[in-house]
């Protein structure tokens, strides 16, 4: 009986040494450790044992002979090792990512400073009666400054991110900062607030093109002025953009809200401008290159405008070069055709 008893506390305490061994050995694993281990659970389970990490409780395991992994592990493993999906250019622009916030400000329409932009033939008529009520003769320089500033806000957005309502804002001006005769005058300046729904249809197109944005809403564009110089006009738009990797096409169209004949300032402003406008952007190597066109081809009248960004070469400033020919450059110029080149930065490239 001694000698039984005896074996029994040497079996005990051997089984007590190999566990406090065991033990030991769990403990002293390192990252390095986990790190060798290839199987996805078993490497998640080392990590959470390492550093501390409390264990979640784990469903029955199965049958003998069945695999078994943690369903925690396992859906960890997977948001780990599972490529991220990389958004397209509109995805980016409107902030249609799921994980976007729901209250956003980024940039709209292009933003850009001309240091130079030159016309080849200055629209002076609009200002003759300014000069001649002043005793001065008419003189604008071809050469003048032109920026843009425009940008976007969203206020209200479904769970999803695919629906958004959004007020937008640009402006643009022309500025005759190299004519000393006239004191450095502002030309022109345009004034264009907007307010639209935004939707992202996510509907696949043939040639591999992407129906991702629908844009409906009101725009009001005028330069502010009064008598001979007031040009305004309100519409409603509809526009629509598809996109294939580094290529976005885009549409809009509007019909002008009618004016009463003594408020409206220019009647005939659709004769030169049109009903809608069509555009092109292509990013290639750190490149854009853009192009847009407008008119109305029952009249014969329009424009089209083209330009190009440098990669950055100062923070985020870009090179920027913009060629325009035709009417409506700027509203006071609506129906005015000329041809205008220039060159500056631009901080954001229309998305």
């Amino acid at each position: 009986m001694r000698i039984e008893f005896r074996c029994r506390r040497l079996a005990l305490t051997a089984a007590l040494i190999v566990a406090t061994v065991g033990a030991a050995q769990a403990q002293a694993r390192t990252i390095a450790d986990c790190h060798a281990i290839a199987s996805n659970a078993e490497r998640l389970a080392c990590y959470d044992s390492v550093s501390a990490r409390p264990a979640a409780a784990q469903p029955a395991a199965p049958a003998q002979g069945t695999d078994f992994v943690p369903q925690d592990a396992m859906a960890r493993a997977v948001a780990l090792e599972a490529p991220q999906a990389k958004l397209s250019i509109l995805d980016t622009a409107w902030g249609f990512d799921q994980a976007a916030p729901k209250f956003d400000i980024r940039f709209y329409r292009s933003n850009y400073f001309l240091v130079a932009r030159y016309s080849d033939d200055p629209n002076v008529g609009p200002y003759v009666p300014l000069f001649e009520a002043a005793g001065e003769p008419v003189h604008l320089d071809s050469t003048e400054a032109k920026f843009q500033l425009s940008f976007k806000a969203r206020f209200w957005a479904s769970e999803d991110r695919r629906w958004g309502l959004w007020a937008a804002y640009t402006q643009q001006n022309q500025w005759q900062v190299y004519n000393d005769e006239i004191s450095r005058p502002f030309r022109e300046t345009n004034y264009e607030p907007e307010i639209f729904v935004a939707w992202r249809p996510g509907m696949d197109l043939p040639g591999g093109f992407k129906w991702n944005l629908l844009t409906g809403g009101f725009n009001h564009q005028s330069n502010g002025r009064t008598d001979v110089l007031s040009r305004s006009w309100n519409r409603l738009f509809l526009e629509g953009a598809v996109e294939r990797e580094n290529l976005v096409l885009s549409a809009r169209v509007w019909y002008r809200i009618p004016e009463s004949d003594e408020d409206d300032d220019n009647p005939d402003i659709t004769d030169y401008l049109g009903h809608g406008q069509i555009g092109a952007m292509y990013r290639w190597r750190g490149h854009t290159f853009s192009a847009a066109a407008r008119g109305n081809l029952n009249k014969g009248k329009g424009a089209f405008q083209a330009a190009w960004y440098s990669p950055p070469i100062l923070g985020p400033f870009r090179g920027y070069v913009q060629v325009f020919t035709g009417y409506g450059e700027s509203m006071i110029d609506y129906n005015w055709n000329q041809t205008t080149i220039g060159a500056g930065v631009a901080l954001s490239d229309g998305l």
